[in-house]
């Protein structure tokens, strides 16, 4: 699930940071959202992305057709900021694709790394996420789209080991 939140303050700085380490990243910062509907949400899932664990999120193509949003493409770059607002990963869209809610398959499930991973989780879990937090009037339905969407961690390179969210790369400050 990805839904924005954009921060100003800091997002300059950081994308000016990751374009001194990769002078060939583009001039204008790409768009900046966080994982989830809740701080503590986008704190967990980012943690996942940090440790490599993480490679896949999906989100309701109702949700995108109601707030208007743009759906992801591939190679599309964004930043991934915490619970706070923080700009933490760059990530790179590897995959869209876009499938009936009872059509996720368990290597989407599994790419999402979210409890034991298995495509049971995955249904349970999004079912329960889409009906509180839906941005559309229509919320959950067994075959509602979802845009499954794969990405690859561009910086900073994953650490296998356990991060807890306060471990979180340092900020660059504006």
């Amino acid at each position: 699930m990805r839904y924005g939140r954009l921060v100003t303050t800091t997002l300059d700085g950081f994308w000016n940071a990751r374009r001194s380490e990769a002078p060939e990243l583009p001039i204008e910062a790409p768009e900046a959202w966080s994982f989830g509907a809740t701080p503590e949400q986008a704190d967990d899932l980012l943690g996942l992305v940090l440790r490599g664990v993480k490679d896949g999120t999906a989100s309701s193509l109702w949700d995108y057709e109601a707030t208007g949003d743009p759906l992801p493409v591939t190679g599309e770059r964004s930043i991934v900021t915490d619970g706070a607002g923080v700009p933490r990963a760059v990530i790179e869209t590897t995959d869209v694709r876009i499938v009936p809610f009872d059509a996720v398959g368990a290597e989407h499930a599994r790419a999402e790394g979210e409890g034991d991973r298995t495509l049971e989780h995955w249904r349970r879990v999004h079912e329960a996420y889409w009906r509180a937090h839906s941005e559309n009037p229509r919320g959950f339905e067994p075959d509602m789209p979802v845009v499954c969407e794969r990405f690859r961690l561009l910086w900073p390179m994953p650490t296998p080991t356990s991060t807890p969210t306060s471990n979180l790369p340092p900020t660059v400050s504006a």
